[in-house]
């Protein structure tokens, strides 16, 4: 809890991945991703509650042994891959008020594809919402250059000619010319209870930015595993 405000942690975790087969159950720094996420959210002192929403029982289980509460499966029609993060977390959420019997304030996301993540982060994100008059914060990166919207291209599949994505990047000559742009890498989102709810939206009207430096990869494919391992091991994620 913070400033009288209750906090809910979910952990989205389906077992169905297209890139890595029980992605969520796969092992970084000899943990799996799913239990590193229950690790630093049940070390979180802001949070309350620790649930993980899945809907299989080995990815249930292995979120338990490291402290996420299981008592609930993520039903059929939400564990698909075109399901939004909105549609699991008002389950989430509305499951375990109904369970605890108590209606929860902040709802922060830990995605387990986010293995960097620190204690911190999830702590400052949480207190830059409860402090402020955000709707949702998000923790954001900075994009590099080379990865400007303004630098982008797209392709006619048909004639294999190509433009620029956005007309204004034709006068880019040198990066100095860029603002800075920014994405949002999965560290952390804390959420009102009334912008999941009542405005339906993880974002809200008034969303706060908390930008986190660092190295943060998300686990997409076998490569990003083992380069995370690496970044562990060289300590540079520190």
């Amino acid at each position: 809890m913070i400033n009288n405000l209750s906090v809910l942690s979910v952990i989205p975790a389906r077992g169905g991945s297209k890139g890595i087969p029980l992605k969520n159950l796969s092992k970084v720094g000899g943990v799996p991703l799913v239990g590193l996420a229950a690790n630093i959210s049940t070390s979180v002192n802001e949070i309350d509650r620790t649930v993980v929403s899945t809907d299989n029982e080995e990815i249930a289980l292995v979120a338990n042994s490291y402290g996420a509460d299981n008592f609930f499966r993520r039903p059929e029609k939400l564990s698909g891959d075109r399901v939004g993060d909105l549609e699991v977390l008002q389950h989430a959420l509305l499951t375990t008020e109904e369970f605890d019997q108590t209606q929860y304030d902040i709802i922060v996301m830990l995605q387990p594809t986010s293995p960097l993540r620190k204690i911190q982060h999830v702590a400052d994100c949480i207190k830059m919402l409860a402090e402020n008059d955000y709707s949702a914060v998000w923790t954001l990166s900075e994009t590099d250059s080379k990865s400007h919207p303004l630098k982008q291209l797209s392709i006619d599949t048909n004639t294999k000619s190509f433009e620029y994505y956005d007309q204004t990047g034709a006068l880019i000559i040198a990066r100095q010319q860029l603002s800075p742009v920014y994405h949002r890498n999965g560290l952390a989102y804390a959420i009102r209870r009334e912008t999941l709810m009542e405005e339906a939206s993880i974002k809200g009207n008034n969303p706060g930015a908390l930008i986190t430096p660092g190295n943060f990869i998300s686990i997409d494919t076998e490569l990003d595993l083992e380069l995370t391992n690496f970044y562990l091991n060289k300590n540079l994620d520190k």
